[in-house]
């Protein structure tokens, strides 16, 4: 593609030529032409409106490896398990944590974050991890606010007997002042 065409693209203001995919890679491309015919890094950098600093790692890339240097590697994306995966996860979770070295009884994103880690050698965020739970129909475990070692009867008779002897009695239901100055509002 001729340079003048990608000088009237980015002067037109067209940011979503920009977006569109292959964009830098044609500017890349373009470059690498411009290498060919020895043309200069400052120069290539002010008709492709790129950094100097990019032109020069752009050549530093063609010079080792050829024009495939300045191809796009891709889009990262985010790690994706197949289905087998999902499966094994889905059998690891349900075994517990305590299965899998915590003391406790509760599945934290970061928990399964560290398993997924450990089983499939795939590195997710917590965020990330937390997209895939509820893709998969899992959700966050909340840990209940009772110990399991919890006795209900003796916790009601430590509430009859104990309980009301400790409570502050209420105050009188005779009306106050907010006054600093009267003895009532003390």
């Amino acid at each position: 593609m001729a340079a003048v065409a990608l000088w009237r693209e980015i002067r037109a203001g067209r940011r979503a030529a920009r977006r569109r995919e292959g964009y830098a890679e044609r500017i890349r491309l373009e470059a690498v032409e411009r290498f060919g015919r020895g043309e200069k890094s400052r120069e290539i950098a002010v008709i492709l409106r790129v950094s100097e600093r990019s032109v020069e790692r752009w050549r530093r890339a063609w010079r080792e490896r050829g024009e495939a240097g300045v191809l796009s590697k891709g889009s990262p994306g985010r790690p994706r398990l197949g289905p087998a995966q999902i499966a094994r996860l889905e059998r690891e979770l349900e075994r517990g944590p305590l299965a899998h070295g915590w003391v406790d009884q509760r599945w934290t994103p970061a928990r399964v974050k560290r398993l997924i880690g450990r089983l499939f050698r795939v590195s997710y965020t917590v965020e990330g991890t937390w997209r895939l739970l509820k893709r998969h129909g899992w959700s966050w475990q909340q840990p209940a606010r009772r110990a399991i070692e919890r006795d209900d009867e003796a916790v009601e008779l430590w509430k009859k007997e104990v309980w009301s002897r400790v409570r502050a009695p209420r105050r009188s239901a005779a009306a106050g002042s907010c006054s600093r100055t009267r003895p009532a509002s003390r």
